[in-house]
């Protein structure tokens, strides 16, 4: 059977290639490595490696045989080992696959049995499925994530063991000769492998730095051969942008708007007849719109609020405040002098649904423009057909796009 394994596995990564390049390009960075059905119940990644129980795969379809293998490179391509971080590891895994599976099914492909799936979470980041995850949540990946120590006490009910006896799997590490709990990509198909070593930190960065390397190989490919588009496109666009801290790029743009230039004005009699440039410094006048829409919590509005009130005793700037969703809060606007505090008012009031517009036919019937608007959104809404003549910042959770303006993504 071993032989017709093999024969599927290639029959699946050839036709990701030729209908999908931008998937095969990454699965065919992964060696193929049969494992012990005492570990490793279906498939797994360590990110080096995938690893599969003959058994699990002799089950599936081609076209579940080719979802499995993308599932895994897209594992390995976000950088899922690197990213988890301080998170719960069974919340992390499973956030993770919500992540990738809306993708894959958008794109046509067929799921295997027992994947997880909720059209809600389509279009996000595991970071950003991961606060919803309920804690001690039943469900379980499809597959193993071998990232780490761990990662190795999320098993599935053993598939390929005759006696069902859970306690196996705790046996691993013995499962391999050498005791290395892995092997060469030259062995032989004969035996089947053992269970991954962990990864270390300094592992985990060097792999991260990798596949990111390897997903903008990929991209690049499929782009010149017509095939990335579409929720995958979106990915890749949304992961290859520079991925500096919103704190530093707002800071950057509120700076860059502040009108401290030179003067070049003749001076006093008493100052001599030579012109001299002399540096003088006007009030900044900024915008600042909060979405109330209900898709922003109220800490994530605090935390924006303190950082614009920590930048903008450096611009010397005058902030007027507006909250907005259908329509402007009633409440407002609220002004903060550059000597007052920005906080965030007590009397906010939205929940309705999202438009853009009427921020700026409010602006535009005081008469001035604003020397920089900053807008704090999903991007979820309705956007004015013109862009106005200041500048915009949209600051930008999730994965929503705007029409003009400087984006800003706070995740």
């Amino acid at each position: 059977m071993t032989d017709e394994i093999e024969t599927k596995l290639s029959a699946a990564c050839t036709r990701l290639i030729l209908d999908r390049p931008f998937l095969g390009a990454l699965v065919l960075r992964m060696p193929m490595k049969p494992a012990d059905p005492k570990w490793c119940a279906t498939i797994g990644t360590d990110a080096r490696h995938f690893y599969y129980n003959p058994d699990y795969i002799d089950s599936l379809s081609l076209e579940q045989t080719q979802f499995a293998l993308a599932h895994e490179a897209l594992h390995c391509a976000l950088s899922h080992f690197a990213r988890r971080e301080h998170r719960n590891v069974q919340r992390w895994d499973i956030a993770c696959d919500l992540a990738i599976n809306p993708i894959l099914i958008k794109e046509g492909m067929t799921a295997v049995p027992g994947a997880l799936y909720n059209i809600g979470y389509e279009g996000m980041m595991a970071e950003e499925i991961y606060p919803l995850v309920k804690e001690n949540e039943e469900q379980q990946p499809h597959d193993q994530h071998l990232y780490g120590k761990e990662g190795k006490s999320t098993q599935r009910p053993q598939q390929g063991s005759k006696d069902g006896n859970d306690s196996q799997p705790d046996q691993q590490d013995s499962d391999s000769e050498d005791g290395s709990g892995g092997s060469s990509g030259d062995e032989s198909n004969e035996a089947t492998t053992g269970a991954p070593e962990p990864l270390s930190e300094a592992e985990k960065q060097q792999l991260s730095i990798q596949w990111r390397q390897r997903l903008a190989g990929a991209a690049q490919q499929a782009m010149q051969a017509g095939k990335l588009a579409g929720s995958l496109r979106l990915l890749v666009d949304h992961l290859l942008q520079p991925q500096l801290p919103w704190r530093m790029l707002l800071a950057r743009y509120m700076t860059a708007s502040s009108r401290d230039d030179y003067s070049y004005m003749r001076p006093s009699r008493r100052e001599g007849d030579a012109i001299f440039p002399s540096l003088r410094s006007a009030q900044t006048d900024i915008l600042v719109v909060l979405d109330t829409s209900g898709s922003i919590k109220p800490a994530e509005m605090q935390e924006f609020v303190s950082e614009i009130d920590a930048i903008k005793g450096q611009v010397r700037a005058r902030i007027t405040l507006h909250a907005c969703d259908a329509a402007l809060c009633s409440e407002g606007p609220w002004v903060f002098e550059p000597w007052e505090a920005f906080e965030l008012p007590e009397n906010l009031r939205g929940g309705g649904g999202t438009r853009f517009t009427p921020v700026f036919q409010w602006a535009e019937e005081q008469g001035e423009s604003p020397d920089l608007l900053v807008y704090f959104t999903d991007a979820e809404g309705k956007f004015p057909a013109m862009e106005p003549r200041f500048p915009v910042i949209w600051l930008v959770k999730g994965r929503g796009k705007v029409p003009w303006g400087q984006r800003i993504q706070l995740n």
